[in-house]
């Protein structure tokens, strides 16, 4: 279930170190041990009032309840109901949270209408900053391999200055994974089948070696067939999209030999080896929205590595933290960029090309990052962390993109030492070889001071700093200027960095020991960065000098933040009901945004938005078998100062209604055309935010009780997402992403004292086609696209644990 940070003890209901939702990735393996125990006393609680959980909130305990602050945690145990094996199955259930597709397999999360706009552009930062285990992952592709062993998932909302700083505008999510116990022997094993030939399985082993000494062990095997499928790919029918073939697999050992001392090392693995994800394009003839008429074989091929460590030691008084991480990213992607078969994009394109594929997108990423902190413990009236993080990341892509009327449609990818002399370099659209490095510190310091036994005050600072440089090429329409050698020779680019301060100030007052409100002021930062095509001279900004054009760094943006809440408890503590309401100042958002010289895209930034909404959480144990949950958010946004940007899909209009259409037309008449699309651009003031939806929630109801031999648990969950922007642009038809509905259903029995249990989940009941996202392609065939939620999926699983 979902919850407020899953603070309800009763029904198993288990918490894990909240604040790993605020604190430093030290306390967020002490939140995964409390977790077992939370969840160990709900069990035993039976029905009746929510339990109280204590967590680690900003390196201090504190129970959910008292934190400052809107958080949403996801249990396993909701994971599991809902099917939910990724973040985007996260949509719905958690207030403000809407997790998008893009093309290939990049994730756009936002919370409360703040994330990125920025697909496909991998050196920009997230606006929701994403963590497993406290450990920043670096790249939104690597968010599909998270779920494996997991505990919890966290959903802190709204920026968070001082804990996580840089990339955390919007927000936070945390994966907290399971971690070793010595106390006992445990595992665990669950496999289940289901329609499309789904297969979900997963096991799991917690040795203990000595008393100070365990091992964990867990892995996971998911697939399932597509559930959609292109009708046109030559020899293949029925080729399958959005298919499954997902493995994964996590090791942890955990060592204390004092009391003072304890070291946790642990490493995560995945690898995801299937077809593209299914776009339909919205001019697609086929009414079957899991039917697309394409032509082109797309892959997804994504392999993760994560390793990191936290060492602890009991200053007596104080304890210092740290933590090290290293990652590796490796993703090979392919799909079809128009969406259609050659005579279907004949026609959309005005009779200029016959097909648009991204033969590949690779991306390669090695990253580091090193935290130490000092944080005091819990007694007495004030309680302060101080620390410092250090990262580095180098992310090396490769594009190949064909768009032609006279070529091979299923060109290959050449190799990065392909001779500019060869003939299919002449067919290529746009390709780029770029190698971009990211170096970042922050210094932060955060107290808490009771001023009486009812009022707490909090106060926090942060410095960032980032810095970018690297080296790139790009090329377009088969001309990169090269007259022998490679036909990409990247050269250094030009670099930037930033500095900025973030923080937080919060005051916090107990009305009753039951009810408590609290107000805040954030601000939130997320670093600028650099334009590989307009760094590399491809823009109007760099060929013309005009302000207008897509610059070769983007300004980084800023977010401050007032937000006021309560947290209270009713009825003997059987009813749990959370609200907050909270006004955003946004300045210089980041966007992505079309260049008057093609292939000229890049990042820009907004000058002013607002937003503001309310957002209500309810847990109520109605009875000792019978319990009711909800969620709702409210949100509006806009964008308030006056910027004109530029719309591809109006400048492209443009250049084929001045008679330019085409690369060949664009670059035979270079000026004019460049002149005609800059001369397209449109007013943003007053336009939504995107990714914003007006109204979202979901309502849950559960019994569990004693049936026969054993222990019954039925649930009922509806999720509604209502409809947003997809761009900033907001053009009617073209950025209308449509509202739905979708309800799930779980039922399991567990056979007392043998710790085999049975489940069956239906989720999309109704088999709803929900449109999960809508995406125009900035990049090549400026077509529009929808992706679509999973069909109606039954699962039948029989697990067993001891």
């Amino acid at each position: 279930m979902t919850t407020t940070a899953r603070f309800m003890g009763a029904t198993g209901v288990s918490v894990l170190a909240l604040l790993a939702a605020t604190c430093p990735a030290s306390a967020r393996a002490e939140a995964a041990d409390a977790a077992a125990d939370t969840a160990a006393a709900a069990a035993e609680g039976g029905g009746g009032p929510i339990g109280e959980i204590v967590v680690s909130a900003e390196r201090t305990n504190v129970t959910l309840q008292k934190a400052s602050l809107s958080v949403t945690a996801v249990t396993d145990d909701t994971l599991n109901k809902a099917n939910i094996t990724e973040v985007t199955g996260l949509n719905g259930s958690v207030p403000g949270l809407v997790v998008a597709k893009s093309g290939g397999g990049e994730r756009m999360i936002s919370i409360r209408g703040i994330g990125s706009e920025t697909p496909e552009n991998p050196s920009t930062q997230p606006g929701v900053s994403f963590h497993v285990d406290g450990v920043y992952i670096f790249n939104s592709i690597a968010a599909n391999a998270a779920f494996i062993d997991v505990a919890q998932v966290e959903v802190l909302r709204g920026p968070q200055g001082t804990m996580y700083g840089q990339g955390s505008t919007g927000g936070t999510i945390n994966v907290v994974s399971k971690q070793p116990d010595a106390s006992a022997l445990s595992g665990s094993a669950n496999v289940g089948y289901g329609n499309y030939n789904m297969l979900k399985a997963d096991a799991a082993i917690n040795v203990p070696i000595t008393d100070t000494l365990a091992i964990r062990a867990a892995g996971q095997r998911l697939r399932h067939d597509g559930y959609a499928k292109a009708t046109d790919v030559a020899g293949q029918p029925g080729y399958e999209l959005d298919d499954a073939d997902e493995w994964g697999g996590k090791l942890a050992v955990k060592w204390t030999p004092t009391d003072r001392v304890s070291v946790l090392l642990s490493t995560i693995q995945y690898k995801g080896d299937q077809n593209a994800t299914a776009q339909k394009n919205v001019l697609d003839p086929n009414p079957d929205p899991r039917e697309l008429t394409q032509d082109f074989p797309g892959k997804t091929y994504i392999r993760t590595q994560l390793y990191y460590g936290v060492v602890k030691f009991d200053l007596g008084g104080a304890t210092f933290s740290s933590i090290t991480g290293y990652q590796k990213l490796h993703s090979d992607l392919s799909w079809d960029g128009d969406g259609l078969n050659p005579a279907l994009f004949l026609q959309a394109s005005g009779g200029f090309y016959n097909y648009d594929h991204i033969a590949t997108w690779q991306q390669n990423t090695a990253s580091w990052t090193q935290e130490y902190n000092i944080a005091s413990d819990n007694e007495g009236p004030f309680r302060w962390i101080v620390g410092g993080v250090y990262l580095r990341s180098k992310n090396k892509n490769y594009i190949n993109e064909y768009r032609d009327n006279k070529g091979d449609g299923l060109n290959p990818p050449l190799s990065t030492g392909t001779l500019f002399s060869d003939p299919l370099v002449e067919a290529i659209t746009y390709a780029e070889l770029s190698a971009i490095t990211r170096e970042a510190y922050a210094g932060y310091a955060q107290g808490s001071l009771e001023l009486t036994n009812a009022l707490t005050v909090t106060a926090g600072i942060r410095y960032n700093h980032d810095k970018y440089s690297g080296v790139s090429d790009s090329m377009s329409g088969g001309t990169s200027g090269q007259t022998s050698g490679a036909y990409l020779q990247p050269a250094p680019t030009l670099g930037t960095s930033t500095g900025r301060l973030t923080g937080k100030f919060a005051l916090d007052y107990q009305l009753t020991p039951s009810n408590m409100i609290y107000a805040s002021y954030t601000r939130g930062f997320k670093p600028g960065g650099i334009n590989s095509a307009a760094a590399s001279g491809n823009s109007s900004y760099t060929i013309f000098g005009m302000e207008t054009g897509v610059k070769p760094t983007y300004k980084p943006e800023t977010l401050d933040s007032i937000e006021v809440g309560s947290k209270n408890r009713f009825f003997g503590d059987t009813l749990q009901i959370n609200a907050s309401a909270f006004y955003y100042f946004y300045k210089d958002l980041q966007f992505l945004e079309e260049d008057a010289v093609l292939f000229g895209e890049g990042i820009s930034n907004a000058p002013k938005a607002e937003v503001y909404g309310a957002e209500l959480e309810m847990d109520w144990h109605a009875t000792q078998h019978l319990r009711f949950e909800g969620s709702l958010s409210l949100l509006h946004g806009k964008f308030t100062e006056d910027y004109l940007a530029l719309n591809a899909t109006a400048a492209d209009a443009a250049q084929v209604a001045a008679g330019y259409g085409g690369v060949g037309g664009f670059f035979g008449n270079f000026y004019a055309a460049t002149m005609v699309r800059e001369a397209a651009r449109e007013n943003i003031n007053g336009n939504k935010i995107p990714k914003m939806p007006s109204v979202q929630g979901s309502a849950a109801v559960s019994w569990t009780g004693e049936v026969g031999p054993g222990e019954f648990t039925a649930r009922a969950q509806y999720i509604y997402r209502g409809k947003f922007q997809s761009r900033v642009f907001n053009t009617p038809g073209q950025d209308d992403t449509p509202d739905y509905s979708q309800v799930n259903l779980f039922a399991s029995y567990a056979f007392a004292d043998t710790g085999i249990s049975v489940s069956a989940t239906v989720t999309n009941l109704f088999d709803k086609n929900g449109i999960n996202s809508r995406f125009t392609d900035p990049y090549g065939s400026g077509q529009i696209s929808d992706t679509y939620i999973p069909p109606r999926q039954a699962l039948f699983s029989v697990g067993y644990k001891f």
